[in-house]
């Protein structure tokens, strides 16, 4: 049983969206509007670009490309962290018919190579900071290298020297972009993006939050990363807006300084960065004062009214649209900012949907805990929905669905229907007007003991709510329901105390752990175990947990086959003869009643 909910938008065409149905498009528009004014630039004022200049760039670095036989449909790899230039490399590769493979900074050498391989990139735009994670068996194989910085030549070679490269206007199904991603599951997929996939978005973003010429974006996330790639560097783009970029990692004492610089009106962000500022400046900022505790208890709304101004101040004080995606957010932050009217809105999406599939709509009355409505022009639908429950997997489509992954037509296949309907892996409920609920990822889903659906995320965000706790990850393990906790160093040092006292200290966090989240949680997902962590948890670009790295190659499992297997729909895997994991039945009986036992 499915049931599908209609896009609540009204079509109102402008000569922008039915124009703009290519990236070519989008940068002959733009760079011809909004000529004069200013595109990009760093915060400093580096790399500044006019719309104007932009599109000289663009056309003398296209042109040296094709002097060098590179011609539409080859591949053009791009490994740098957020700059003016990466745009720049972007639209002189993929506006004239080629196709960037953009590539994660923090990706690791290996990764990198397998990346240029399986891509077969020619090319590659790097930045010197980052050239040490380019093999020499990768050098030879290419073309040319690049520095994104400066643009002059790192590697060429005069015999390709030969003028024969030929370019082409894209077509709106033409192949514009493969983004490699790996997740949470490990084993590495390249989306492929066409211009429609790209261009909706685009469409979309300014549906749900119109932004104008004389807005201020400040790009924070990874640009290789469809979030922040396409509803933020090119949205500012499409809409004429100037994007600043900061040259050094967005650590508080380099982000804060900028912000007050630029007065950002429009910034993307992960969940991990505002739940930071809510647990370890304003929670204890307000429990440390008598007159804010105080306030909190007879003058909320007095003392949250002056809270929200202060953080939209701390943000530059011009902020209105503050966009949260990549991962689910905490409840009690969002109740938070909902109180202070900070001007968040929450979207939902996919690498493989270029990226959304749903937003909070403008204007409208947010609801805790959601991640809003299906965004312009997506059908969404929940399928294998659960009568008692109303769960159910989200399944998307529309012209933001991937054309696939690149030579991985069986992958491909598991995930995309012949109607062009995209499973996402993604366990959600709908309310009466179209608004969905995330309740986990359906690889993630445990089996309880009445076989229920216990999703570990929603555990996770009570452990995460605790005092002195970092990030938590819930897991099965030998049919028990563990959770691995990453506490504050300072509350729990791993390197000043001693034995004793660290054990000591140990034993009380973890017990502390295990009765607040029994007493929070329902009688079936209550957890038999606390693990303290020493290391943070390893993460993806979007700051969510690689739960594979904590799941597999335990007890002699085979990695590999599990992260294929992990990556695989059910259904899939019994299509294919494959042996589907038994789910063990949870013992979630305490420690005591154990005991007693």
């Amino acid at each position: 049983m499915s049931k599908k909910t209609k896009s609540p938008y009204k079509v109102r065409n402008s000569h922008r969206e039915t124009y703009c149905t290519t990236l070519n498009k989008v940068f002959k528009y733009t760079t011809t509007v909004y000529w004069d004014r200013t595109m990009a630039q760093f915060v400093d004022g580096g790399q500044k670009y006019t719309y104007s200049s932009f599109k000289e760039k663009c056309n003398m670095l296209s042109t040296r490309l094709s002097r060098f036989g590179i011609s539409a449909g080859d591949r053009v790899a791009i490994l740098s962290q957020n700059m003016p230039n990466w745009t720049l490399a972007f639209f002189a590769t993929t506006a004239y018919g080629r196709v960037s493979v953009p590539i994660l900074p923090d990706s690791s050498e290996k990764e990198v190579t397998n990346i240029l391989s399986h891509s077969e990139s020619k090319v590659i735009f790097i930045s010197k900071r980052l050239l040490y994670k380019l093999t020499q068996e990768c050098i030879d194989k290419l073309t040319l290298v690049v520095d994104i910085e400066t643009l002059e030549f790192i590697k060429c070679r005069k015999e390709d020297f030969r003028c024969d490269g030929w370019i082409k206007d894209p077509q709106p199904d033409d192949l514009a972009t493969i983004i490699y991603t790996s997740g949470t599951t490990g084993k590495a997929k390249g989306v492929m993006l066409s211009h429609r996939n790209i261009c909706h978005n685009l469409v979309a973003s300014f549906k749900a939050q119109p932004c104008f010429k004389n807005d201020r974006f400040l790009s924070i996330l990874p640009m290789s990363h469809a979030y922040e790639m396409c509803v933020s560097s090119f949205y500012s783009m499409y809409v004429g807006a100037c994007c600043y970029y900061i040259s050094k990692p967005p650590t508080p004492s380099v982000l804060l300084p900028a912000m007050q610089k630029v007065k950002p009106t429009v910034m993307l962000s992960v969940p991990l960065i505002i739940e930071k500022v809510y647990h370890n400046s304003i929670v204890p900022t307000i429990e440390k004062s008598r007159v804010l505790k105080w306030m909190d208890q007879h003058l909320p709304r007095v003392l949250y009214w002056l809270i929200g101004k202060k953080l939209v101040k701390t943000f530059g004080g011009k902020l209105r649209f503050f966009g949260v995606g990549g991962s689910k957010m905490d409840l009690k932050v969002e109740e938070f900012l909902i109180k202070c009217r900070f001007p968040y809105a929450v979207g939902y999406g996919l690498t493989e949907t270029a990226p959304l599939v749903c937003n909070v709509l403008v204007n409208k009355r947010k609801r805790l805990g959601s991640i809003g409505v299906a965004s312009y022009k997506v059908d969404i639908r929940l399928d294998n929905m659960d009568p008692k429950t109303g769960e159910g997997e989200i399944v998307c489509r529309g012209d933001n669905v991937m054309l696939g992954y690149y030579k991985d037509p069986e992958r491909t296949v598991q995930v995309l229907d012949e109607e062009g309907w995209f499973r996402t892996n993604d366990i959600a409920t709908v309310d009466k007007d179209g608004y969905y609920y995330i309740k986990g990822r359906l690889n993630n889903t445990i089996l309880g003991p009445s076989g229920e659906n216990i999703y570990p995320e929603e555990i996770e965000m009570v452990i995460n709510d605790m005092a002195g706790v970092d990030e938590s990850l819930v897991m099965e393990k030998n049919g028990e329901l563990v959770a691995m906790v990453k506490f504050d160093d300072n509350v729990l040092n791993w390197n000043q105390e001693t034995e004793d006292q660290w054990f000591e200290k140990a034993e009380t966090l973890k017990k502390s752990v295990l009765e607040f989240v029994n007493k929070t949680v329902g009688k079936n997902s209550k957890i038999n175990k606390v693990e303290a962590m020493k290391e943070p948890f390893e993460k993806t670009a979007t700051q969510k947990i690689r739960r594979y790295k904590y799941k597999v190659g335990q007890e002699g499992i085979d990695e590999e086959a599990e992260i294929a297997k992990e990556d695989m729909p059910k259904e899939a895997l019994k299509d294919k003869n494959l042996e589907v994991p038994e789910k063990k039945t949870l013992d979630n009986t305490g420690p005591a009643e154990r005991e007693n036992k």
